[in-house]
């Protein structure tokens, strides 16, 4: 654990998993700055989530970075262990982490990359949010909370010829999102999920595009690429009070693809 500054022991801790790049990490930064002690985990890359971290200290605000890989159960447990201990109750989850294997035919893909998909994107996102409402629940002692899990209109394009396991892991934890939204809901818990389209992140790299955004923005309704900034401050909508009727919605930020 690696943490930046003293957190304020009234605030309420926002966790968001994936947080070094992307969506993730301007859901850490647009978060800190509406005011929550944001947790946020990194695989790999340290150097990149000790950034954020920097970035929000920068700014006046309170944030911790923990190492998680998702596809590991004792990860994730170990990872929650940790930020238990910084004492501030959790009252959000930006259920962000994820991968996607590189372009291909579904049957050129090896069983190894589908497994390991599939661990991160469904089984790991799944087990993030039972930790994180077993604390939440008002029927366990907690206080309530918000989950939004980033799916993806993936999840609604099936992905044909490139992408089709990582569509239907999407599809999964959107149904994940439909149920426990109302299975919760009692607990004081909401959840939802937001569908991102075309963004203009790294992820277009780890499919072998990396100029993929930009080479199709014509093709799309609005004529351009969505910005992770957009994506997280419609995360950030969902976990606000300002939704405080919603749950077991998902809502797209596809610029109308």
């Amino acid at each position: 654990m690696s943490v930046s500054a003293m957190p304020d022991t009234e605030s309420k801790l926002l966790l968001v998993t994936g947080g070094s790049r992307g969506i993730g990490a301007a859901v850490a930064r647009l978060g800190a700055a509406a005011g929550w002690t944001v947790a946020l985990t990194y695989r790999k890359a340290k150097d990149e989530a000790m950034d954020v971290v920097a970035a929000i200290e920068g700014d006046g605000g309170a944030a911790s970075a923990h190492q998680c890989d998702t596809a590991e159960r004792t990860s994730i447990r170990a990872m929650y262990e940790e930020i238990d201990t910084l004492g501030i109750p959790l009252a959000g989850v930006a259920n962000n982490a994820g991968m996607i294997n590189l372009a291909k035919p579904f049957m050129d893909k090896d069983a190894e990359e589908i497994e390991r998909l599939y661990a991160v994107n469904t089984l790991g996102a799944t087990l993030v949010i039972h930790a994180a409402a077993k604390r939440m629940a008002k029927s366990r002692g907690g206080k309530g909370g918000s989950i939004v899990t980033t799916s993806s209109i993936a999840s609604r394009l099936g992905g044909a010829g490139a992408s089709v396991e990582y569509s239907a892991s999407k599809a999964a934890m959107d149904a994940l999102t439909f149920g426990l939204g109302r299975e919760l809901a009692g607990d004081g818990i909401r959840v939802n999920a937001v569908r991102p389209g075309i963004i203009d992140t790294d992820i277009h790299a780890d499919i072998g595009m990396p100029d993929r955004a930009e080479a199709i923005a014509d093709e799309l309704p609005m004529g351009r690429a969505g910005s992770a900034e957009e994506v997280a401050k419609t995360i950030l909508f969902l976990l606000s009070e300002e939704a405080s009727y919603v749950s077991n919605a998902i809502l797209d930020v596809g610029g109308g693809r």
